[in-house]
């Protein structure tokens, strides 16, 4: 109980500095030849770019153009079991930043109603959060770590991803 009462604290602290996002554009970086997902803003200009695996970004394109496998995908078996086991979506965070590796939480409520937090790469978070049918949140301290990291890559104004910019939008 002591677990829960500090996890329902650290989320009520969270919940101040969440930013809601959408997926803005699924992209490959023309350098690494890498897919990336451009997190945008929904109230905001926030611009937040994760790279992600082949098999991921597959698996979020698959779901935001609506195509339907023949079989079912990891992502969608897994949706399968969050329904068929009664729990309910509440959100996906995007909660941290270290050493370029980014951080995300599953929310979801069981059947008392009690929060299920589960630890999840980003990429998988996002693939489930729209087969879920459920908001994308980014912590803002991740967005401010990733403007802070981009900023020390040497990256030249013109190179640099700034607030507001447009990426080409591939995903419609």
């Amino acid at each position: 109980i002591e677990l829960a009462a500090r996890l329902a604290r650290k989320l009520n602290e969270m919940a101040d500095t969440l930013v809601e996002v959408k997926i803005g554009a699924l992209i490959m970086d023309p350098n690494t030849n890498s897919p990336i997902v451009v997190l945008k803003g929904v109230d905001a200009e926030t611009v937040l770019p994760i790279w992600v695996g082949a098999f991921e970004a597959n698996a979020i394109a698959l779901e935001i153009e609506k195509i339907v496998p023949q079989r079912p995908m990891t992502h969608d078996l897994l949706r399968n079991l969050i329904v068929e086991c009664g729990l309910r979506p509440s959100r996906v965070i995007v909660t941290d930043l270290l050493e370029n590796t980014f951080y995300a939480l599953i929310e979801l409520f069981n059947e008392n109603d009690e929060l299920v937090s589960m630890d999840a790469r980003p990429s998988d978070a996002i693939a489930l959060a729209l087969r879920l049918d459920c908001p994308i949140y980014v912590q803002q301290k991740v967005i401010d770590l990733s403007a802070a990291s981009q900023g020390d890559a040497g990256a030249s104004e013109d190179e640099a991803l700034q607030p507001g910019e447009e990426w080409p939008d591939l995903i419609g």
